[in-house]
């Protein structure tokens, strides 16, 4: 519905006098901040100016930069806040700094309250026009990036983009054959669960954001993380929690389970189906707890809790009946996310070839620090885990190659990238790492020989990033093997390091309560030949053509990175096994095979097709042209589609049968026979 122009002048004093109330209130209200919070705030403060490797203060040029990181986070497509809410904050610039050092966090919680009153009265809005009529035959359209809008003047101009966006909504759905009734339905309820999430914020999440944002405005990958989020980040070091064994998903304000983890308690019991909705959990005594509408977070941590304890669920089965399941918790292993081999004939992928090749596919770099200090002679670990598979691979016959699988794989314990490295090379430097004094200190492998030494390939794409390209660039730079991929890794060449609030470091702090942890960047690491990976990353040697390579993914595109650097290399004896003659002949060959292949064809075209729309700032809302930039934009949404799907998938391929892991294992047969005919020519 369009408002009339005496409409929108009236509409506009309106909301106009309410941003001035909201501000003034926002000016005057005494300091709202408990006293653990204010404990927290100022130690996180402390101790990011004080660790941070960049060594700088928090002061007016981080406060700047702090209210304008805080609002863009939570209203980054300009849809809710509105000029005059921007003005009232921008008061705020020079200060932001002095408060946090006093412990309060106040422009926190008191953004985020008008943010929810804009949020429920645009939201207001749009449910209106859900129901009003829409005419997708006119040829007009809605900016999508956010950066290339300035902030509506007022609430008409707010609503005028609502309109567009729950236009944009409902032409979608009608396209993905959704009828106009069901698709009203459908935009209803997403728009009550985008308000109940929000109102769902607790206070210490609200924390969680505001202290992020300051840390983030020293570099993308520092952050406060609630006691909560420690939990999360733990579960995912060592690769075990503790509970039923089942991935849920909120759907419409409804807990569905999504996936039942192999080897857990819900697995065991045979009960429990995907697709189940559970309506109620209760503990082993007491009464059952109501959770629908609840968010997903709290039911995860209802359900939750020590092995050998119970919890029983009230669940909603597919065919109507209600039924209830008691389970016993108990440790899960999360298996999805751990090392796998195979070894792969290849002449049942590449027809025509004859040969072994090991594929070891490492999803992070994952390590039980808590196993591992106990003494336990089984806690996890990515290298202990690479040297089975390695094991496995001589128990069957050994491999002409081994192709070590680094796609998507974001890092985690450098202590791991290090151990995994000399398992292929002699004792020697792997690393170097800058602390904060600007000292420079080598991380070496201390463990004399190797375990394979045989031809060796690093394969890694754009989210290869942290630990994978260190290992990355260990095996480049010693010469060990060859990297092929995209043709750069993610470019994150930061250690972040993750110190809990309430160490000894503050023993004033009131009590003994976890307060979270901060994690900083502390240190910056750099390849034995002295050039940091950040920014630029590991570089492969054999490009192979992928969509993904051409996203906007990376270090570089990151606000607030730190720039790429060198510093001296170090001393290490290279292997000699990726010469510029051995690599020229791989890509030569590569690239010949590739430019023939129909299915490489079809990704140049989906490529070429993606690059003339990926800097596109709008999307039409007529139907018709909307319907052509569906089409031109289904290779990229195929591509997010697999890593949704590859991230929840328990049973998935080590190495998936694949136009491109065909080629990948064909180049290690080239590789294998290049290094065979460089021993010959030798001797």
């Amino acid at each position: 519905m369009l408002l009339s122009p005496l409409s929108r002048a009236k509409t506009a004093l309106t909301v106009g006098l309410m941003a001035l109330v909201a501000t003034t209130i926002f000016a005057q209200q005494a300091s709202t901040t408990t006293a653990a919070d204010q404990d927290t705030a100022k130690y996180v403060s402390s101790m990011i100016s004080k660790f941070h490797i960049s060594q700088k203060p928090l002061d007016d040029r981080i406060s700047a930069m702090l209210v304008q990181r805080f609002v863009k986070e939570l209203d980054p497509q300009k849809l809710y806040f509105v000029k005059p809410d921007i003005d009232g904050f921008a008061k705020y610039r020079d200060h932001l700094d002095d408060y946090l050092k006093q412990g309060k966090a106040d422009f926190g919680y008191e953004v985020f309250a008008l943010y929810l009153k804009r949020l429920d009265e645009r939201l207001a809005v749009a449910h209106k026009l859900i129901d009003a009529p829409h005419d997708f035959a006119l040829d007009e359209s809605m900016v999508i990036d956010g950066d290339q809008l300035a902030w509506s003047a007022d609430a008409a101009e707010a609503n005028e983009r609502w309109r567009k966006r729950v236009k944009y909504d409902l032409l979608t759905l009608q396209l993905d054959k959704v009828s106009a009734e069901d698709g009203r339905k459908r935009l209803h309820k997403r728009y009550d669960t985008v308000k109940r999430s929000a109102h769902d914020m607790e206070d210490n999440e609200v924390l969680e954001m505001y202290l992020s944002s300051m840390a983030h405005c020293f570099d993308p990958h520092s952050s406060y993380m609630s006691k909560q989020s420690v939990e999360d980040f733990e579960i995912q070091m060592r690769l075990s929690l503790q509970g039923i064994g089942a991935a849920l998903q909120a759907e419409d304000g409804v807990t569905v389970v999504k996936q039942i983890v192999a080897g857990g308690a819900a697995e065991k019991d045979g009960r429990l189906k995907v697709g189940d909705k559970i309506t109620a959990v209760g503990q082993e005594e007491g009464d059952f707890q109501e959770i629908l509408e609840m968010k997903l977070n709290k039911v995860v941590r209802l359900i939750r809790g020590d092995g050998g304890t119970k919890v029983r669920l009230r669940v909603l089965k597919e065919t109507g009946e209600t039924v209830v399941y008691e389970l016993t918790r108990q440790t899960i292993a999360l298996t999805s996310q751990e090392v796998k081999g195979e070894i792969i004939q290849t002449g049942e992928r590449v027809p025509g070839t004859k040969g072994r090749v090991g594929v070891i596919n490492i999803p992070s770099f994952y390590r039980d620090f808590g196993g591992a200090q106990q003494g336990k002679d089984d806690f996890k670990s990515t290298a202990r885990d690479v040297l089975k598979v390695l094991n496995d691979f001589r128990t069957q016959g050994g491999v002409d190659a081994i192709v070590v699988d680094l796609r998507m794989n974001g890092g985690g314990a450098l202590s791991e990238a290090i151990e995994v490295s000399g398992l292929f090379i002699d004792r020697g430097p792997v690393v170097q790492v800058k602390e904060q004094n600007g000292r420079i200190k080598s991380h070496d492998d201390e463990e004399p020989g190797v375990e394979y030494s045989g031809p060796l390939l690093v394969l890694c794409n754009r989210l290869s990033a942290s630990a994978s390209e260190i290992f990355a660039a260990a095996i480049k730079d010693y010469g060990r093997g060859i990297v092929i991929g995209d043709v750069t890794t993610h470019g994150k060449g930061t250690v972040q390091n993750v110190m809990p609030v309430s160490s000894q470091m503050f023993r004033m702090l009131n009590g003994s309560k976890d307060r979270g942890s901060v994690k900083l960047t502390i240190n910056q690491f750099y390849r034995v030949n002295g050039d940091s990976t950040q920014n630029r990353g590991v570089e492969s040697d054999v490009v192979l053509p992928s969509l993904i390579d051409h996203m906007d993914l990376g270090e570089s595109f990151l606000e607030n990175a730190l720039a790429f650097d060198h510093i001296a290399p170090a001393k290490f004896a290279a292997y000699g096994y990726n010469t510029p003659q051995v690599v020229a002949a791989l890509k030569e060959a590569s690239q010949k095979r590739v430019a023939v292949d129909p299915k490489f064809q079809q990704v140049a075209k989906d490529i070429e097709r993606y690059l003339a729309r990926k800097n596109r700032k709008t999307v039409s809302l007529n139907e018709e042209a909307m319907k052509r930039e569906r089409d031109d934009d289904k290779a990229a949404k195929e591509v997010e589609k697999e890593e949704e799907e590859n991230e929840t998938k328990s049973d998935k391929p080590v190495f998936a049968k694949t136009e491109y892991n065909n080629e990948v294992l064909q180049i290690a047969l080239d590789y294998s026979s290049q290094l065979k005919a460089a021993k010959t020519a030798a001797r």
